[in-house]
């Protein structure tokens, strides 16, 4: 797209877009919202920079190579978390019964596991919308 208005509002927008998108995932154990809104939302804004720059900024900004390893890294994390569950005697993502902290009400670095297991899906999420938007434009170019 060249338009240069769409351009720079993008460029001012997208940081506190993804800086929302954030918040949104590691306030999901004490607030609505948690990993899988909070990585759409992520996912969104390097869809809009795509959109506003063009496919081969976009490919440059998140290339294929790393949001594969990021959708891979992420859903293997959130299984390793789910397995210490099972490796405390207790069924998998187990948290509280298997006598994890689950810290106070209102402080953001507590819940246990919750708030890596949200990260964990947020990154996932995020990194496939990404994938999906960018397998989508390239097909699109080829045709």
């Amino acid at each position: 797209m060249d338009d240069l208005i769409v351009r720079n509002v993008s460029r001012m927008i997208i940081p506190f877009i993804q800086l929302y998108g954030l918040f949104v995932i590691f306030h999901g154990h004490i607030s609505p919202g948690g990993g899988f809104p909070g990585g759409a939302i992520l996912g969104a804004s390097i869809v809009l920079y795509t959109l506003a720059f063009g496919a081969e900024k976009g490919h440059q900004k998140m290339p294929h190579s790393i949001s594969k390893w990021l959708e891979s890294g992420a859903i293997i994390f959130y299984m390793l978390i789910g397995m210490v569950g099972i490796f405390t005697g207790y069924v998998f993502l187990t948290n509280k019964a298997a006598g994890f902290y689950m810290g106070e009400v209102g402080v953001v670095f507590s819940g246990g596991f919750i708030p890596m297991i949200t990260l964990a899906i947020g990154i996932k999420v995020g990194s496939t919308m990404i994938t999906l938007f960018h397998t989508m434009i390239d097909e699109e170019e080829e045709h």
